[in-house]
């Protein structure tokens, strides 16, 4: 049984329920309802989602589901270009880059069976600015967000800004379009309406996510392509069951429990070749473990201890512990890979160090006293916590007191906000095409990386319109990454997941998605 890969990334172009029934967005459950005639798919989750607003948080277990309910204006195809969802084109941008005309697509409904207006988009985009740690970033950019008429919204802005439609086809911190009436200002929505191909039902928190198929769904025209294209909701239901413990979520496969199953460990490739109903699917290129320090906290604060942190640590050995099979990862600092728009070795020098007197040096000059150093992690992630317990016994033997805090993913996410409660977490991003999707990027994201000459090198290359310059510009970006230490890139891995052999027409992409993909009879 071969693995199924991900088509390969071709960046170079890069630039670029009806409301009855559906749980309350307090997250009280609903009364349990039958769903529409159908076939139903059982996904296997790491976990239960802190929330089921796309908007207001990054985390990759939210969009994997809320995908199916909301809509941007444009996503990502299969080789990462921009690409209209609710838009019908791309927009026209002005001269001076500081406009940008959106036509809308007609027809859309949301599940609340209204129509969508360039009303509804300027309400989602303008709370999307207040609520979204990727929406913020254009809020000090952003001058107006008007609609010309009932199917043009007009974006103006203060100055030239090159990631804008990038961030509003990101499917995490979305720009997610909702009914106006739905929304109250910078609140939480008064109700999960979205214009996806699935509308929700049935949210048991900790039990499962019931979505169901929107029968008044309005697909986009066009081939399949990535996240972009025509999407058909085959499948009556979708429905998203927790089950934080990895093996449980392999075994679960096996048994025929569940028809996909999503991050699983390496070293169970093994037994689910064996099984006889099941497709084991790397999704190759697929994002890079992360290791986030607090630049607010008194002891990360200090740039030098954040310098001995990345000295002590040993990528090779974190990877080999969560991954095992080097088929599965890849030792890379540069934050984009080879073959990728903005890879640049020479600025990512500080990768791989693994200089335990270097680091115990650099403690002494910066006046370390043994305060213990609390890395927060989660077993939820098989292979985080695995890297998390290597970079621990790094850290006490160049002289870090580490305090390793194993958490839920849920709280994990939550405690992360608070700047007081941790020192450094352990996470992982997957492949964004612009750079000014990556989180840590944000000076909104936890770890808060927001430094005079970070906020100018940025400055820099969000206005840089001509691609080869924001190249060079992201590479002062990645010098400066490495000089700062706001974060520590372990290096590349390649996702781990399983489908059953019923499922048929799955794309496998790094946030799964279950249109167009059907069970056979």
């Amino acid at each position: 049984m071969n693995l199924i890969s991900r088509r390969a990334f071709s960046i170079a172009a890069v630039g670029a329920a009806l409301t009855i029934g559906a749980a309350p967005v307090t997250g009280q459950p609903a009364r349990a309802q039958a769903a529409p005639s159908g076939s139903v798919v059982t996904v296997a989750t790491i976990g239960e989602p802190p929330t089921l607003d796309p908007v207001g948080v990054t985390s990759d277990l939210v969009s994997i589901i809320t995908q199916h309910m909301f809509e941007t204006l444009y996503t990502f195809d299969g080789e990462w270009k921009l690409t209209p969802l609710l838009a019908a084109a791309a927009p026209t941008v002005s001269d001076d880059g500081r406009t940008y005309t959106i036509p809308l697509r007609t027809g859309v409904t949301f599940h609340d069976g209204s129509a969508m207006t360039a009303a509804d988009v300027v309400a989602s985009l303008e709370r999307w600015t207040k609520v979204s740690p990727r929406g913020k970033t254009t809020a000090p950019i952003v001058d107006s967000i008007t609609a010309a008429d009932d199917a043009t919204v007009v974006i103006t802005l203060k100055e030239p800004f090159a990631p804008l439609t990038a961030l509003l086809a990101m499917n995490n911190g979305a720009a997610a379009i909702v009914p106006s009436e739905v929304v109250d200002g910078a609140n939480p929505l008064k109700a999960l309406v979205g214009s996806g191909p699935y509308r929700l039902l049935e949210h048991r928190p900790d039990q499962y996510i019931r979505l169901v198929r929107f029968d008044a769904y309005a697909s986009p025209e066009g081939e399949p392509n990535g996240y972009g294209g025509r999407r058909e909701a085959k499948i009556g239901e979708v429905r998203f069951v927790p089950v934080p413990n990895a093996t449980t979520r392999v075994e679960g496969m096996l048994a025929g429990q569940y028809q996909f199953a999503d991050s699983l460990p390496t070293e169970m490739l093994g037994r689910l070749k064996q099984g006889a109903n099941v497709e084991p699917i790397m999704v190759k290129p697929f994002g890079f473990p992360l290791m986030i320090m607090n630049s607010r906290t008194p002891v990360t604060a200090n740039q030098t201890v954040r310098q001995a942190v990345l000295a002590a640590l040993s990528p090779n050995e974190m990877m080999l512990a969560a991954f095992g099979d080097p088929a599965f990862f890849a030792l890379e600092g540069s934050i984009y890979a080879p073959g990728t728009a903005f890879h640049d070795a020479a600025s990512a020098a500080g990768y791989n160090q693994h200089d335990p007197k270097k680091a115990g040096d650099l403690l002494k000059q910066a006046g370390y006293k043994g305060e213990p150093i609390r890395i927060l992690t989660s077993t939820q992630y098989d292979f985080l916590y695995k890297m998390s317990l290597v970079a621990q016994a790094h850290l006490q033997q160049a002289g870090f007191n580490v305090d390793l805090q194993v958490l839920d993913w849920a709280t994990l996410v939550q405690r992360r906000g608070d700047e007081k409660a941790w020192d450094a977490f352990f996470t992982y991003h997957t492949f964004v095409p612009e750079p000014s999707l990556i989180t840590f990027v944000n000076p909104a994201y936890p770890g808060w990386w927001d430094t005079p000459e970070k906020r100018a090198a940025l400055a820099a290359f969000n206005t840089e319109m001509d691609p080869s310059a924001r190249r060079a510009r992201w590479a002062d970006l990645q010098t400066l990454f490495y000089t700062q230490v706001p974060t520590i890139k372990v290096g590349e891995f390649y996702n781990l997941a399983a489908a059953g052999t019923a499922l048929k027409g799955y794309t496998p992409m790094p946030w799964p998605f279950f249109w167009n993909a059907e069970l056979a009879k």
